[in-house]
């Protein structure tokens, strides 16, 4: 079985949801590599997530942002931890519901991802700069 790893860096996003599907895969040539296997895509931050879902209609991307800031407010009374901004904390708590962490079949390749399907970096953070990315696959 064959492992490969890398950190890449991703340019900062505006807060929203953003795909970064080809971005990844021009960026991990080693893909290429593998007949059979798995990709996990791991994000080292706490206030981004990522998650997989629909890559051809951008309103898609528009109304997770929506619907993700009315599930988690910012300014919320009863939050304590303020000091970092008002989308600080809601920042977290989204990437704690989304997760940190993808992870993908890799066939012939080639990432196996349905028709529809891509990696969205969830920015959830007004201004949250560049953020590092952990690349594993491995397999055949």
């Amino acid at each position: 079985m064959q492992v490969y790893q890398q950190e890449i860096r991703l340019p900062a996003h505006a807060r929203g949801f953003h795909l970064i599907t080809s971005y990844v895969e021009q960026e991990f040539a080693e893909i290429r590599q593998i007949r059979a296997g798995m990709l996990q895509v791991f994000i080292q931050h706490t206030s981004v997530s990522l998650t997989i879902n629909e890559n051809a209609d951008p309103t898609v991307r528009g109304d997770f942002e929506r619907h993700i800031s009315r599930m988690v407010p910012e300014n919320a009374p009863y939050y304590e931890h303020t000091l970092e901004g008002s989308d600080d904390m809601p920042a977290h708590i989204k990437a704690s519901m989304m997760g940190s962490s993808v992870t993908i079949p890799i066939t012939n390749g080639r990432l196996n991802l349905g028709t529809w399907q891509g990696i969205y970096l969830c920015e959830h953070r007004n201004h949250g700069g560049s953020r590092r990315l952990v690349l594993t696959a491995w397999g055949e």
